[in-house]
């Protein structure tokens, strides 16, 4: 039957075909594989048949081992049952897949192959977590790209059904599993046709049913276990010719020639290379090129990993090979050889074949792009008389010298490809964009297509890179465009920050610059290089405004549809007439819902892209532009300017390929500098705030609310406004009693700013309002921050105008414009950032808060800050309570030590003093801190030098301290002197001595654990619950945007009746979980609920009583979130929280243990009757909610109704609780 072609990433081919063979899918949403389970999760709510003809249950669990254990338990009771995993994830389902191949259940695990975080989280491919599974039992099939996961998962379904060996089918996360190809695809009668319904109806016969009652899961003694557990061994040994059978099943339906290990290049090649993934690819177009020069050069391809199949290996290897390159894509530490290298040696020497040098190459980590050159590498250093045994590729390295030396290559891309490269920014829809270019040339013309989106580490806002190819021949080129026919830079800031993207282009091709400038500006910014790079390989140069385009039409700032008929327009790829025409079918379609008026708007958008770019004549001064001379040093801190001009420049410029080993030895174990993010000024907002201190109150919401913490209130002295730039505006402060005369500012970071306009949202009386980013200057924030000292009588918690005087230590993160979190966080660091520990939970918050080289956490004048540390998704709060522990151990000790100190009878009473008024505030976070400078002062000056006890022992004043026993310790001093000892060794000078060698834990530490809903509802609930139990000292901060936001936007034990979520296509049934009540039931942990934007007042409240409440506490912030599609956007993010309060929808209230021992009720409701007839408007306002009426229209109005009536009943529970705690007061 022949097969429709569609364009589709790995991700939905593996879903497409998993679909077929499942009945059940047990899941938790983990990146990249989460897409699997939603394209299944979709398909489901709108009724698609599997080949059993039902529809697949999928069932979202808590974490991925609770995914684990309900793929066990389903396929235990007879249903076949599939999950989606990657990374840690897999990792924490090994225990069950031990079980689960012990037990012989066919199933499979489809895996998007990902890193495993080590030194630092990298969300992105490799073959380490698959790697670790390597003794589970379950068979392993690796796949090159979307069509072989096409072809080939439906093998791994076919052949875990008849050998009950339950398989892991993998390809490259990300590289395979985000690549957009396309390709063939099964249809349903096909696999139907090939499956074995007798192993299926085998499989069910073998399930435990009560009506059949058996036991099965045992436990078994020393004298039976290892007997019982090779058993196994035949139904291993059958799986690879069941796999083979399969195979070619596969291939008398296709015409492939799928194998267990295909040979691809010269049949007589004396080189060859070994591999799996993606790279196989990359290699196939080298050994095109190499072959079509006469070099004798081969590829074995490896499918079936595990059973492996070592005979079949060496048949497939030419018996001509001299040399073999094995090529591994994960790191094990002190082996003698990566996995797929020892495998290799070892089936070659089992065989008896000793006339082949095997050697062993690592490459492409953490996604590190593998391109041709990478390979012609390989062959040119098995070319060598002595190659290298081990060695690696795609980086340099100056460290051990493992690296091969990488070429300039050939393009070897398939004849009459063409190539395209999109630099935009994350939100701005250019990824968007080029999806739906990607299908209509895919879907309208006969050509092939192949798509894939780089990203950096920053959320909404960050760098995106759309690498785009076509052709009219099938395309092998998994590896990123460096040298393309039409290039675009959609964010003028990468312009001037000299972003390395002009020298994608090749000669004579387009390059196109989206920006509001003139020629004459546009020569101002571009930089020398680049001048001479478009003059010397004759660049067609383009110019469009798609910024002030965008405005006019009524589209603020999205861009992407005009630039994307001008793409078309410039690129040639299909007549620009039809691509815009397929432009506004597809815009008609997707946006007719919305109203006539939306799609006119894009309609017009589409016409005006398609002839708004202007052709730039090159100046003949280009051809031998000069460079510009080296920019000032910079200003800071000494490592942390070392690690911006090694690190964050090249990686802010997206070129941290260039960077070699060398470059991290001083940051090997992932340790960086604080305050790095100050240096970014990435200038990619359009537009940004300006402030009218004519008609400001200042009361600094408009600070209070920023995500960036990019407009900041300052008090200056007259000295400090005499030194000001003369663009800094500056008026009479307006302070309350007991404050200082100063003047007043607010400055505003233009290179720093997202451009949401939250602050403008906020401020009471219109003093903001956003012009273009050039016409607001920088100076006077750079001053400020470097030269304005912080007023101590201006700082405090007690109101939300004191707060803002205090310097953020979180700013300019990588965070989405308009973002909730990170104004909740940076104003803890206002209330305690320069004593706290963070650790974070893997998400949002981590993504944003924890980039290499790039942290947006910074340090006081003092050179304090947060302490910031990630370990893993599930197990933050257990992390955070180590944390707490680690360093309360160590104080304790000098406690002790303290109180040994004080009993010294010769010890200076001064110092005696201080230590005691050290202990005494020692739980108070605040006046401990200034107990602690008073102690560390003293400890310092009392601590005596050897030539120190000389000089005292021998003057007047020593009789008065040591009386008769004066001469002995006159001889110790001489005897000290002698020996060379530094320091006195009396016991009051060794108690300073070792308390000051600790003085970094004197000071009562603040400790937070940050993360998101996904964690503290669902899969670190057990760990949170626990360390909230322990009545420990601990802080928690819930940012709840009531999805998993980082992974996509899946349902959590968060979210509410009625939202459409990942895995809640048709709608989130059931209710939210009540995490605050669980909290308060203990009776002695501190909770709020909190959203900034409704009472920013109680915001702030609750932050410095949890705080200082001597007990766990845990504060819950409503965070709206780009995952809830607000209208108007997140400019509105403060608004939607005074709204979701308003009606009803999110709560607000503390409850403060404290407050039983006044009289008091701890139950403080602080959310008024709500007005619940606007619940419905206000649901309907965020697409999350409103999408369900367009997909499930009558879902959805009994859901709202349910939800709305939820919410009622929740606020007369509240009530109820008022008056149930107000009998402990």
């Amino acid at each position: 039957m022949a097969r429709k072609m569609k364009s589709m990433d790995g991700n939905t081919a593996a879903a497409h075909v998993s679909y077929a063979f499942t009945e059940v899918a047990g899941i938790y949403p983990i990146t990249p594989s989460s897409p699997m389970a939603d394209s299944v999760d979709q398909w489901a709510a709108q009724g698609q048949k599997n080949i059993f003809g039902t529809t697949v249950k999928v069932v979202e669990m808590q974490s991925e081992a609770g995914a684990a254990g309900t793929v066990h338990g389903s396929l235990a009771a007879g249903a076949l049952t599939t999950t989606y995993t990657a990374s840690q994830g897999l990792l924490l389902m090994i225990p069950n897949m031990y079980k689960i191949a012990g037990e012989l259940l066919p199933c499979v695990f489809h895996v998007s192959a990902r890193t495993v975080a080590s030194h630092a989280l990298n969300i992105f491919g490799d073959h380490s977590d698959v790697m670790a599974c390597r003794q589970t039992g379950f068979a392993m099939l690796a796949e090159t790209n979307p069509q072989e996961v096409m072809d080939l998962s439906a093998v791994a379904h076919l052949a875990t059904l008849k050998s009950r060996v339950p398989f892991i089918n993998f390809f490259d996360g990300f590289r395979t599993s985000h690549e957009i190809q396309k390709i063939e695809v099964w249809d349903y009668a096909d696999l139907a046709e090939m499956c074995d319904m007798d192993a299926v109806k085998a499989f069910r016969d073998r399930a435990l049913n009560p009506e059949r009652p058996v036991m099965r899961g045992s436990h078994e003694n020393g004298d039976v276990f290892f007997q019982h557990r090779e058993a196994s061994n035949p139904y291993y040994e059958a799986v690879p010719a069941i796999v083979e059978e399969y195979m070619g099943k596969v291939n008398a339906k296709l015409g492939t020639d799928y194998q267990l290990f295909n040979y691809y290049g010269a049949p007589d090649a004396d080189r060859v290379i070994v591999a799996m993934g993606s790279i196989c690819d990359v290699a196939e177009e080298v050994i095109d090129y190499l072959t079509a020069k006469g070099e004798k050069v081969g590829l074995v391809k490896v499918r079936l990993y595990r059973p492996f199949a070592a005979d079949k290996l060496v048949a497939a290897i030419p018996a001509s090979a001299k040399k073999i390159a094995v090529l591994d894509r994960t790191k094990e530490p002190g082996s003698q050889g990566e996995p797929l290298y020892m495998d290799v040696v070892t089936a070659l020497a089992n065989a008896g074949v000793t006339d082949k040098v095997i050697t062993g190459g690592r490459y492409g980590l953490g996604s590190k792009d593998t391109p041709p050159a990478s390979v012609f590498a390989v062959y040119e250093e098995l070319a060598k008389d002595k190659p290298k045994a081990q060695f690696t590729i795609g980086i340099v390295d100056d460290v051990t010298n493992m690296s091969l030396e990488e070429k300039p290559s050939p393009n070897t891309a398939a004849e009459g490809t063409t190539e395209c490269k999109f630099w935009g920014l994350g939100g701005d829809g250019t990824v968007g964009a080029n999806k739906n270019s990607i299908k209509i040339i895919g879907d309208h013309t006969d050509k092939y297509v192949q798509a894939y989106f780089q990203y950096d580490s920053k959320k909404t806002g960050g760098v995106t890179v759309s690498h785009l190819r076509f052709g009219d021949h099938p395309i092998k080129s998994p590896y990123y465009i460096n040298k393309a026919d039409f290039v675009a830079c959609h964010n003028p800031s990468y312009i001037t920050k000299g972003f390395p993207i002009v020298r994608d282009v090749k000669p004579g091709g387009v390059f196109l610059i989206n920006c509001q400038w003139s020629p004459e500006e546009l020569d101002k910014h571009l930089a020398a290089s680049e001048k001479r790079y478009i003059a010397a390989n004759n660049i067609q140069l383009y110019t469009i405004n798609a910024i002030d385009l965008a405005i006019e039409i009524g589209m603020g700032k999205r861009t992407n549809t005009i630039l994307q008929s001008a793409f078309f327009a410039l690129a040639k790829v299909m007549p620009s007439e039809q691509a815009i025409q397929f432009m506004k079918d597809a815009a008609t379609k997707s946006y007719l819902k919305k109203g006539q008026d939306v799609v006119d708007m894009n309609h017009k958008a589409i016409d005006a892209g398609a002839n708004a770019f202007v052709k730039i004549d090159i100046p003949a001064s280009w051809a031998d532009a000069v460079d510009d001379k080296p920019s000032a040093d910079l200003g800071g801190r000494e490592k942390t300017v070392k690690m911006v001009r090694d690190l964050l420049d090249p990686i802010g410029r997206m070129d941290g390929d260039s960077l070699p080993v060398s470059a991290f030895s001083d940051y090997v174990d992932g340790t960086f500098e604080h305050g790095a993010a100050a240096y970014e000024k990435r200038g990619v907002a359009v537009s940004v705030p300006t402030w009218n201190p004519d008609t400001c109150v200042q009361c600094n919401q408009c600070s209070y609310v920023c995500p960036h913490a990019t407009i900041r209130p300052f008090a200056l002295t007259e000295e400090e406004v005499a030194a000001a730039p003369a663009s800094a505006k500056i008026v009479d402060i307006k302070a309350g009693k007991g404050k200082g005369v100063y003047k007043y500012s607010i400055a505003v970071s233009a290179l720093d700013c997202m451009g949401c306009g939250v602050c403008v949202g906020v401020c009471p009386t219109d003093s903001l309002k956003m012009v273009p980013q050039a016409e607001e200057p920088q100076d006077p924030f750079t001053y400020m921050v470097a030269n304005v000292s912080e007023k101590a009588d201006m700082v405090g918690t007690g109101s939300v105008k004191d707060s803002q005087f205090k310097a953020p230590l979180l700013e300019f993160s990588g965070s989405c414009a308009g973002c909730a979190e990170t104004a909740y966080a940076r104003l803890i660091t206002q209330v305690c950032g320069d004593r706290m520990y963070i650790s974070n939970a893997t998400g949002c918050s981590s993504i944003w808060g924890g980039p290499a080289a790039t942290s947006p956490y910074t340090v006081t004048s003092e050179g304090k800050g947060p302490a910031w540390a990630n370990s893993l998704f599930e197990d933050n709060a257990e992390h955070g309570l180590g944390m707490y522990f680690g360093q309360k151990a160590i104080r304790e000790r000098m406690m002790d030590k303290t109180r040994q100190l004080i009993a010294v009878p010769h010890a200076y009473q001064p110092l005696k003093d201080a230590a005691q008024a050290w202990l005494d505030t020692a739980e108070d976070g605040k006046a401990n801190a200034e107990a602690t400078k008073k102690y560390v002062a003293l400890l310092e000056e009392s601590l005596l030098k050897t030539d120190d006890v000389v000089a005292f022992t021998s003057s007047p004043a020593a009789k008065d301290v040591f009386g008769d026993q004066l001469p002995q310790f006159q001889a110790h001093a001489q005897e000290l002197k002698a020996s060379g000892a530094e320091y006195c060794d009396c016991d009051a000078c060794k108690l300073a001595k070792e308390i000051l060698d600790n003085k970094d834990y004197l000071s009562k530490k603040s400790v937070w654990i940050f993360g998101g809903d996904g964690w503290a509802y669902d899969i670190g609930f057990g760990g949170l619950d626990h360390v909230l139990a322990s009545g420990e000292d601990i802080n928690v901060m819930v940012f709840d945007t009531e999805v998993y936001s980082n992974t996509g936007g899946q349902a959590s034990k968060a979210t509410q009746i009625g939202a459409v979520a990942q895995f809640a296509a048709a709608g989130k049934s059931i209710g939210k979980k009540s995490l605050a009540e669980i909290a308060m039931s203990y009776g002695y942990v501190y909770v709020a609920q909190v959203a900034m934007g409704a009472n920013p007042a109680q915001t702030l409240k609750a932050i410095a009583e949890a705080e200082a409440y001597p007990g766990p506490s845990l504060i819950i912030g409503y965070s709206p979130c780009e995952m809830h599609s607000i209208k108007g956007g997140m400019v509105n993010c403060q608004k939607e929280m005074k709204r979701a309060v308003e009606c009803g929808y999110w709560s607000m209230f503390r409850y403060n243990p404290a407050l039983k021992a006044e009289g008091k009720n701890p139950f403080i409701l602080e959310s008024k009757e709500p007005k619940t007839e606007d619940y419905r408007g206000f649901i309907m306002n965020e697409a999350r909610y409103s999408a369900l009426t367009r997909s499930f229209p009558e879902r959805a109005e009994m859901l709202f109704d349910k939800a709305e009536k939820a919410s009622v009943e929740r606020y007369a529970h509240l009530k109820k609780l008022l008056a149930l705690y107000s009998t402990e007061g």
